[in-house]
């Protein structure tokens, strides 16, 4: 993503410098916490991993927690990135919404550091990403994405016009978001190996049939 300054001049090699070494130390806690936790990600271990020191980690980040909050941050804005990128045909509804689930699916697949950061943040309670300024923001790209979809469908006859985009959006992050996050263990219980590519596959074909049912017009 290209740098600016506040006064809208290119950014000058100190400035560069500065992103690549905050950019750095971002990448290197987004690892050390998917890895090890809140509770288990040390400063020293970060400031090893991106080839930095710990006081650079205070200049940027203030503490630990904030250092912490700016890597939530950050995967939401991945993520949401990724998703505006999509090139969605409204005017075919059906496919732009098996689009949708398919992306999120394949999304949690590539990048696992976003459900283990997020399975930690929630043992926690949320109460770091309850700090921070920015994330509602972040929620109304996916939500927008979701509801031009379901408009286009309901305008067509296709969907029902009384599912929002909210929970039609928490139905598919969900049935994804579970499977994944409890395969292993799901494994276990059922006797299955859930992770295998065949499961997988199923799975998302058994997501986008339960949407499809769901915003189906009766």
């Amino acid at each position: 993503m290209p740098v600016a300054t506040a006064a809208g001049r290119p950014p000058g090699v100190r400035e560069l410098a500065a992103h690549a070494t905050r950019d750095a130390i971002l990448r290197a806690a987004t690892k050390v916490f998917a890895k090890q936790g809140f509770a288990g990600g040390r400063i020293e271990q970060i400031s090893k991993a991106a080839k930095s020191y710990d006081r650079m980690i205070y200049y940027y980040f203030g503490s630990k927690e904030g250092l912490f909050i700016a890597v939530l941050e950050d995967t939401y804005r991945r993520f949401n990135d990724a998703e505006s990128a999509l090139a969605l045909d409204t005017t075919r509804p059906l496919d732009a919404l098996d689009t949708v689930i398919r992306f999120i699916w394949t999304y949690y697949q590539k990048n696992p550091e976003f459900i283990t950061l997020l399975n930690t943040e929630n043992l926690h309670r949320g109460k770091h990403i309850g700090k921070s300024l920015r994330a509602r923001e972040y929620s109304s790209p996916a939500l927008g994405i979701t509801g031009r979809v379901l408009e286009s469908g309901a305008a067509q006859g296709l969907f029902r016009t009384d599912v929002s985009a909210r929970d039609l959006y928490l139905m598919i992050a969900a049935m994804g978001y579970f499977y994944l996050s409890n395969r292993h263990t799901l494994s276990a219980f059922l006797g299955e190996n859930l992770d295998s590519p065949e499961a997988m596959a199923h799975w998302e074909a058994f997501v986008i049939d339960a949407v499809r049912r769901t915003v189906a017009k009766g």
